[in-house]
């Protein structure tokens, strides 16, 4: 049987059970049927007699024989009872529906094996409504101990497509297509990595013969699934090593000596100092650099990025900067025109907001070369904008940019069909296990360590009932020169509700801080560019000490003066999100406190947020936390989470595996970078499959 075949080759599924499996499950061949896992078994392996029977509502299995059978009348119809017995004793089976089928198909004086939950009635055990199954057939059958219970849905079990249905189609399916399940490894790989033929894991994940058997099923399975994605990342990886190109920064000249001898406004730690180098070895192989660069908010990212930039500059090359939003770029172009302020290079800024007349200037600029830097917002995907010579491209919080909108940036320069070396950037740590699974066709970079000077933030969870003390804390603050941010929580679905929100808490600070003596800004997401622009702007000159926001100010802000983040209703936002907030303090000599104010109830998710928040400032560290309460496609956000359309593994719970499957592939490739070897011919085989038909495959990580 060939398992590309639709489900309807499998003997009991109709035109229409195939319809529903369709739609409602996403099975559409045998195969995607085969691989519909099990979530739960229940556990057959003992049986009861009916003397062993505890006075609880357990789920139990019996042996026995219809003795006799009566109709009961009831006030609304009438219900069908049997007296079901086996050597030790009687008990009753009672149906309410389908009374009149059930006692025409039911045999008197043959052996049953019936499984149900148990009800008492005066210290008499009965069952209602049991499965049960003749004992010829039961033993005739692929019969298992543990029985396996199905993803289902309402539509499908109203359909009549129930658990029992569900489980005979797979034995069907078995049954017809044993034969053609194809094993993915070689002998000797199974033997090494201790992993149960796939025949026998299919067999067994369905239909286990017992835990242990079941266990080492779901471990192949899993190893596999996370094995495969793994060797797809690294070939990705080799190939774009081996046949992309990329322009060789060979010379370290004049504009990177005489900055970081004579501009550098700190000396660099040591982390920024080992991924400099990380990254002067990549860009000097002649392939093209794919580099992922994690580091916590305020750990120098951007330094490390402007030290690439002149090393391209040095090299013959022009640089960009993409930043998601324009105060973020607005920021990145004011800090680095600051600092370059004393050199002879070239930098502009690009966004929606930039004049007609400014954009032909700096189309004109790219196009002869005149322009060293170029930052910007997605403004710089426009078609219109065309580089001389881009040998470098950097991304920012890169997880804001689809896959089409980053591959626009690497054709904006093509001389000789080499495109520009590719720096990410992100302030959001990605956990270990999930930058393996979504990242790991990417070289990672990691800045662990904090420029010195800097303190770590005090964070403190308040009630509401607190918040006068609250308000007394940020007066004195005040009262010290400091700036203070009070931010709400932004909810799309709910716009006018966040709004109301917004404005209260607003008008309640206007309230407490009364004018001439306080300033406060607003800023929010229903403003224009422009007046959103002009309040932060008087935040950042100190004209106003409060600054009341939504989310708006999450990424990038930098106000060294400010010194207190107040997040209200904090049991609304994501771990990530209130992360990245309490990083918008801290940025200077001074203490910084983070306030989490929330209401009194709260759920055990939230006030495991608050605890971790209030208990570490390790960006990785809150990332794992917020990846086992989110589960990795949260995190990831739809457009990188569809690489992990996991059938059975679970790259939080398995990073164990995940981490065995990546170091075995590793082993493979190094050994075999082709996989032309004839141990690893059924390797290459289902690799190629997977590679015509998985999302995975892009030129773009």
């Amino acid at each position: 049987m060939n398992l590309n075949q639709p489900v309807t080759y499998i003997k009991g599924v109709s035109v229409t059970r195939a319809e529903l499996l369709y739609s409602e499950l996403g099975v559409k061949t045998c195969n995607d049927f085969l691989h519909l896992f099990p979530f739960r078994y229940i556990d057959k392996t003992q049986f009861y007699t009916i003397n062993q029977l505890q006075q609880n509502s357990s789920e139990v299995q019996i042996v026995g024989k219809i003795t006799g059978i009566k109709t009961v009348q009831q006030k609304r119809g009438s219900r069908l009872v049997a007296t079901f017995a086996d050597v030790t004793g009687t008990m009753e089976l009672v149906w309410f529906k389908g009374a009149k089928w059930i006692k025409d198909s039911l045999k008197v004086n043959t052996p049953y094996v019936i499984y149900g939950k148990l009800n008492w009635f005066k210290g008499t055990a009965n069952m209602a409504h049991p499965e049960m199954e003749l004992v010829s057939e039961y033993k005739s059958k692929l019969q298992t101990a543990m029985q396996p219970v199905y993803p289902s849905t309402e539509k499908l079990s109203n359909k009549g497509i129930s658990n029992k249905v569900m489980r005979t189609m797979m034995q069907n399916l078995l049954q017809q297509a044993f034969d053609s399940i194809e094993e993915t490894f070689s002998t000797t790989f199974r033997n090494e990595n201790k992993l149960l033929h796939k025949k026998e894991s299919i067999l067994n994940i369905h239909f286990p013969k017992d835990q242990e058997l079941l266990a080492k099923a779901q471990y192949r399975l899993k190893f596999e699934e996370l094995f495969y994605i793994q060797l797809q990342l690294l070939v990705k990886k080799l190939i774009n090593k081996s046949r992309i190109k990329g322009y060789v920064f060979e010379n370290v000249g004049e504009h990177f000596t005489n900055f970081y001898n004579n501009h550098l406004p700190f000396d660099l730690t040591n982390a920024q100092k080992r991924v400099l180098k990380e990254i002067r070895k990549d860009t000097g192989t002649g392939a093209q650099m794919n580099r992922l660069l994690q580091g916590d908010v305020g750990s120098g990212k951007t330094i490390v990025g402007l030290l690439v930039m002149l090393l391209a500059i040095d090299n013959g090359y022009q640089a960009t900067i993409m930043a998601p939003t324009e105060i973020l770029a607005n920021q990145h172009y004011n800090g680095i025109k600051e600092l370059l302020s004393n050199t002879d290079i070239t930098v502009e800024l690009l966004t929606g907001s930039s004049k007609t007349k400014k954009r032909r200037e700096i189309h004109e600029g790219l196009e002869n070369g005149t322009l060293n830097i170029l930052i910007g917002t997605h403004a710089i995907l426009e078609d219109k904008v065309q580089f001389k010579k881009l040998g470098l491209a950097i991304i920012d919080e890169q997880h804001r940019f689809g896959v089409a909108q980053r591959s626009k940036l690497w054709k904006k320069s093509e001389i000789e069909g080499v495109p520009p070396h590719v720096l990410v950037m992100t302030a959001t740590p990605i956990p270990r296990t999930l930058a393996m699974s979504v990242y790991g066709d990417l070289d990672i970079s990691v800045i662990d360590e904090l420029p010195p000077g800097r303190k770590a933030v005090k964070t403190v969870h308040r009630y509401d009932s607190h918040r006068l003390g609250v308000f007394r804390f940020l007066k004195d603050e005040i009262e010290k020169g400091r700036q203070v941010y009070v931010v709400y929580p932004l909810i799309q679905e709910s716009q006018a509700m966040d709004y109301k929100d917004l404005m209260d808490g607003y008008e309640s600070i206007v309230r407490e801080f009364p004018a001439p003596k306080y300033q406060i800004s607003i800023v929010h997401g229903k403003m224009k560019p422009a007046d959103k622009d002009y309040e932060m702007e008087r935040f950042l000159n100190k004209e106003t000490q409060i600054m009341v926001a939504t989310t708006v100010i999450e990424v990038g802000v930098n106000v060294p003066n400010a010194s207190v983040m107040v997040i209200e209703s904090t049991e609304r936002f994501g771990l990530s999100q209130l992360h990245q907030l309490r990083g918008r303090v801290g940025r200077g000599a001074e203490q910084s406190y983070c306030i989490l104010l929330t209401g009194n109830k709260l759920s055990s998710d939230a006030k495991t947020r608050i605890k971790t928040m209030v208990e570490t400032s390790d960006g990785f560290k809150i990332a794992e936390v917020d990846l086992k309460l989110r589960g990795p496609g949260n995190i990831m956000g739809t457009q990188q989470s569809g690489v992990l359309n996991l059938k059975i593994a679970d790259v939080v719970k398995d990073s164990p595996i995940l981490h065995n499957a990546r170091q075995c592939a590793i082993r493979i490739l190094n050994d075999d970078p082709s996989l032309s070897k004839e141990e690893n011919a059924s390797m290459l085989k289902r690799l190629t499959m997977l590679q015509r038909t998985s999302g995975i495959w892009s030129n773009i990580s």
